[in-house]
């Protein structure tokens, strides 16, 4: 049989575990499902035949090594951070390399010892980056194939609550790491091309410079800037479009109340907070708000964020039991980040039977004959409950496809990469179709974008 490791079981797993089991047979494969935790390893194999949990500490290097030997691919989905030992391994003991995450530096530095061992480095092949990719180069090539220009690329993707499941005011639930929707957008300021113009959002002001997107039948989104667009320029071979940006989608008002902890300091990751282990939700508000002998901490708050009481961003921030004095932190040397996501965690984790929802969408303009055309491309994926979500599935499914497509000799390009060709993409866009991942194309005149 044809050995899969597949290193790290968490959220993102399930779906590429179900695909690979669920083909397994057919395509005579036997999945090694490893993690530190042999409990979660063991519930994700099914109980299946052909799967079999191993307990893996990742810094074990002995213990890593002798698991890579045994493979024929391995999947890596570990925090991006961690894929690199992993890559290292599997050029020593030439295996193929799959994962999710974006191509780091020191990945892209293995790309010429990847080569000269034949071997296929697939990186950015989940949904944010990865059926993104694929699904804007399918119609940019189409569009040069017809002799077109591109004139201007936008592209918006979000990780929301379905409505079915939309049961807070802030129209959100955590969908994926916490963690990481706390940070977005720190690490520098976003910046795009707007009609030929260089723009630059810091930080402090991301989460007031939204754009609006309508959808049908899901009704009105906003999105705001990533950090980088400009960087896809040369990767997707947009060198002479006038616009490009690439942003995150969320409901409208979202993005408004989000801002009241970036102005706060709550979001903030680099210092720690003494004692954050016995301080109370209310302390650490708080902790940000000025001192006054005899206001309380909810009239400081209103006062420093100029919100008035019957205001829904009062409701918001007393939905979240943030003036709660009887919850306590319970982390020690904690980030503000990091209390906040713990605050956060509370009331935005997905129930049992709660459904998440996956949207993207592309603006394409470009010139054809001299006639310029728009094409909005837009996708809605909903997923089916707290473990197998829209999530999991448009990350790992893209994976697990990418995974057989190599085994079996229909992706061959040695070399660390992403799915920007057409024997990758094609096959995979085509068959997440039977997965309810369609994306709906819409053709219109073309008057330039207003960002």
């Amino acid at each position: 049989m044809r050995n899969i490791l597949i290193i790290g079981a968490g959220r993102s797993a399930s779906s590429l575990i179900r695909y690979l089991l669920d083909k397994s047979t057919a395509e005579d494969l036997k999945l090694v499902i490893a993690d530190i935790d042999l409990d979660i390893a063991q519930r994700k194999t099914l109980n299946h035949p052909n799967a079999s949990a191993l307990a893996l500490d990742i810094f074990d290097i002995k213990q890593r090594a002798a698991a890579i030997e045994k493979a024929n691919l391995v999947v890596s989905m570990l925090p991006a951070h961690l894929h690199i030992e992993v890559a290292k391994d599997c050029i020593r003991f030439k295996k193929h390399l799959v994962t999710a995450s974006y191509i780091s530096e020191q990945m892209q530095d293995l790309d010429t010892a990847v080569k000269a061992n034949n071997l296929v480095f697939m990186n950015e092949i989940g949904l944010d980056p990865g059926i993104d990719h694929m699904s804007a180069m399918k119609v940019i090539n189409e569009v040069k194939e017809k002799g077109g220009k591109m004139l201007a690329f936008e592209s918006f993707c979000g990780g929301l609550v379905a409505p079915e499941s939309d049961t807070n005011l802030w129209n959100y639930k955590f969908t994926w790491a916490p963690r990481n929707v706390v940070l977005a957008g720190q690490g520098g300021a976003a910046k795009f091309l707007q009609e030929g113009t260089l723009k630059y959002i810091p930080y402090c002001n991301l989460f007031r410079r939204t754009e609006f997107l309508e959808v049908d039948g899901y009704g009105k989104f906003e999105a705001y800037p990533n950090r980088d667009s400009l960087k896809y320029k040369s990767v997707y071979g947009l060198e002479d479009v006038v616009t490009l940006y690439r942003g995150t989608i969320r409901k409208v008002g979202f993005s408004k109340a989000w801002n009241m902890f970036v102005q706060l300091g709550m979001t903030d990751d680099t210092y720690t907070i003494e004692n954050s282990e016995t301080m109370s939700y209310r302390q650490f508000v708080n902790s940000f708000l000025p001192y006054h002998l005899s206001d309380s901490v909810e009239s400081k708050m209103r006062l420093l964020l100029k919100i008035d009481q019957d205001d829904i961003m009062w409701e918001k921030l007393v939905e979240l039991d943030l003036f709660n004095d009887d919850k306590i932190v319970a982390l020690k040397k904690a980030s503000p980040a990091q209390i906040l996501e713990k605050i956060l965690s509370d009331s935005w984790t997905l129930q049992t039977n709660d459904k998440d929802m996956i949207v993207i969408y592309h603006k394409f303009g470009y010139e054809l004959e001299g006639v310029k055309h728009q094409i909005d491309s837009k996708m809605v994926c909903i997923g089916e409950d707290q473990t197998y979500t829209a999530m999991a599935k448009t990350v790992g499914l893209p994976v697990a496809m990418a995974s057989l497509l190599i085994l079996n000799g229909k992706i061959t390009q040695p070399g660390v990469q992403l799915p920007i060709r057409k024997e990758v993409y094609e096959p995979i866009l085509k068959e997440l179709e039977q997965y309810g991942v369609n994306f709906k194309e819409d053709v219109m005149p073309y008057y330039g974008y207003k960002l």
